[in-house]
């Protein structure tokens, strides 16, 4: 429902294929060929369904800005710059991060099935949305499936006060059998700036352990902290495990410590505080440089293919049915909740906030397309 004025006054759901092909349509607008919109479109919609909803289509302006500003190319030149029968390194020419990494994790699988393990490193691209996606992309061909980046600095180091580090994604996916595949998908921050974005379109406090202000001291506005975050004017997101060894938070920052070592100084890309925003700076665009590692392991490379997803079976029911807390009557393997959420919401349709629609919107009106949303 929207007021006079246009404004959305509740929260819409809308279905998966509906929204895909607005985005594509936006994508298409700002001259991003049509193979490459679909990509981009279909990991927005993925994060989406899967509930992931800080890396969803509210995230879809970000890409057709960059675009528009030159901050990403809608037409990159891909260049493989090294390449083993197990490895490559790919330069995405400052292009869309979303369609450079799937070829490159379908090119980490094809390795794969050609000598059992292939991985991909991808320097001078953008922001690729979730990491799950392309992990995920290894299951259909009975692999696991690995991809990580690094990403703008937003993450405080144990004992430090200002952002040294990205929120550095991990993602890892493994195939079972008649159990759910295995998919961990997560930021090595407590959490990911999405989520702060979130609390703030709803109006709610930060819980403890998620940011810190400028001082090192916990934050709690939302508000404050994506404004603090966003003009980099100190302080920032803490990492995995909170500010303290106590609680873990050297855990955590070791993790995005370890994803940095891998997508910017082993794939030749930026890394911590040499990451540039995206943005212009004296008319000329700046490119953020960023790095991804994809990688592939074919199961049968190790093990006969239906003892590995029994003995994954085997594993999942082992720890689901262990005893439960005080409370709680479920134990989930990761992924499950996140599959959970995309048959419901490829049922009943993808639930959209009235700002992300509204934003949605103004996109559609800037670009001169259809908005077919409501």
């Amino acid at each position: 429902m929207s007021t006079p004025n246009g404004r959305t006054t509740k929260q819409l759901r809308v279905r998966g294929e509906t929204l895909r092909a607005f985005c594509e349509r936006a994508l298409r607008a700002v001259d991003v060929p049509s193979e490459d919109a679909a990509i981009v479109a279909d990991v927005l919609v993925a994060a989406d369904l899967r509930g992931i909803d800080s890396h969803g289509v509210a995230r879809l302006r970000r890409y057709t800005d960059g675009v528009r500003r030159g901050v990403m190319s809608a037409h990159p030149n891909v260049r493989v710059l090294a390449e083993t029968p197990a490895t490559a390194v790919l330069d995405a020419d400052a292009g869309l991060g979303q369609p450079v990494s799937y070829r490159a994790m379908q090119r980490a699988i094809e390795k794969a099935h050609a000598v059992g393990v292939g991985v991909v490193a991808v320097r001078n691209s953008n922001h690729f949305g979730i990491a799950g996606y392309y992990a995920m992309l290894a299951l259909e061909h009975d692999c696991i499936g690995m991809a990580t980046s690094n990403a703008g600095r937003l993450v405080i180091p144990t004992f430090g006060r200002e952002p040294m580090l990205g929120t550095n994604p991990i993602a890892v996916a493994a195939p079972a059998g008649s159990e759910r595949p295995y998919v961990l998908d997560m930021a090595t921050s407590t959490v990911a700036m999405g989520k702060i974005e979130i609390y703030d379109r709803l109006g709610l406090a930060l819980p403890p352990g998620w940011a810190a202000d400028r001082d090192g001291l916990p934050l709690h506005d939302a508000h404050q902290a994506r404004t603090q975050l966003s003009r980099r004017a100190g302080g920032g997101l803490l990492p995995l495990g909170g500010a303290s060894e106590t609680t873990g938070g050297h855990k955590g920052y070791g993790l995005s410590l370890l994803v940095d070592i891998l997508c910017g100084v082993l794939a030749g890309a930026a890394y911590s505080d040499r990451i540039m925003s995206e943005g212009v700076a004296g008319g000329v665009p700046t490119h953020p440089n960023l790095g991804h590692v994809f990688a592939a392991l074919r199961v049968d490379a190790f093990r006969p293919l239906d003892e590995f997803k029994a003995a994954m079976d085997d594993l999942q029911r082992r720890i689901k049915e262990s005893p439960k807390a005080a409370g709680h009557e479920r134990i989930y393997i990761h992924g499950e909740k996140e599959c959970e959420a995309a048959t419901e919401r490829s049922l009943l349709g993808i639930p959209l906030n009235p700002h992300v629609v509204d934003d949605l919107r103004s996109l559609a009106q800037e670009l001169d397309v259809p908005f077919d949303l409501e």
